[in-house]
């Protein structure tokens, strides 16, 4: 009789100053995980104590709290360059949630989201995806994957039409045969499109594909960001555009 491996528990650190809030995230995880899914286990304390948790792989950041935004965002990243984010911010503002992606965030949900949807956001990036509207993926790797003017040594992979439609889904964490069926294709030619996006970004798996397209965002902005402050420093330079 074979048995079904219950996989570890999954701690999640929670980021919010404002108690209500704060009790209201950890209520998430009263519900059981569903079969085959890790039990979820919320952790609180100040960032700066959650983030000396070497252990601790993920974070619930709340943008509400008053001391938390994209500035800490990008300080967490800093610290602990590893760890994926859980953003939770106003809705309505796709600026932000583009702006979070790139400062590490592995999904943004809007305040209004409820219990249920947050959990499942929560379960997609664990499984080492992405959880953002599609219209927004679209600008995403439109801003990763172009060639850069910021001097990067190696210009982005050149995608086809149909590549990038295929990396939108597999950053939105779907199968291959959810895939075909949305896009009308056969299973087996978004197989080969999934091959080729490794071969070009030198990934080995789709979790590495996602994470190597969205580390590529954080090299270029970083690169941006140094230039400007050069600029800044010395204003005979040529400007950067982006």
């Amino acid at each position: 009789m074979s048995s079904i491996r219950i996989p570890d528990p999954i701690r999640i650190g929670l980021v919010s100053d404002e108690p209500i809030r704060l009790e209201g995230l950890a209520s998430i995880f009263d519900q059981p995980a569903q079969e085959g899914h890790a039990r979820l286990i919320p952790v609180t304390g100040t960032l700066d104590e959650l983030l000396a948790r070497s252990t601790l792989e993920y974070l619930v950041v709340d943008l509400h709290s008053s001391s938390v935004g994209l500035k800490a965002l990008k300080a967490i990243r800093h610290r602990r360059p590893g760890i994926r984010l859980i953003v939770i911010g106003p809705q309505g503002n796709d600026q932000l949630v583009l702006d979070s992606i790139i400062a590490g965030a592995r999904a943004y949900l809007e305040s209004t989201a409820g219990p249920d949807t947050v959990r499942t956001a929560i379960e997609v990036v664990t499984g080492g995806s992405i959880w953002a509207p599609r219209r927004l993926l679209s600008k995403l790797i439109d801003r990763l994957l172009k060639v850069p003017h910021s001097g990067l040594t190696s210009a982005g992979p050149h995608l086809t039409g149909r590549e990038r439609q295929v990396l939108e889904l597999v950053l939105m964490a779907r199968s291959n045969r959810e895939i075909a069926r949305q896009l009308g294709i056969e299973e087996r030619t978004v197989k080969a499109h999934v091959g080729r996006l490794m071969r070009k970004t030198g990934a080995d798996n789709r979790t590495e594909l996602s994470m190597r397209v969205l580390n590529r965002s954080l090299l270029a902005d970083a690169d941006i960001h140094d230039r400007r402050q050069a600029l800044a420093s010395h204003p005979s330079r040529k400007p950067v555009t982006d």
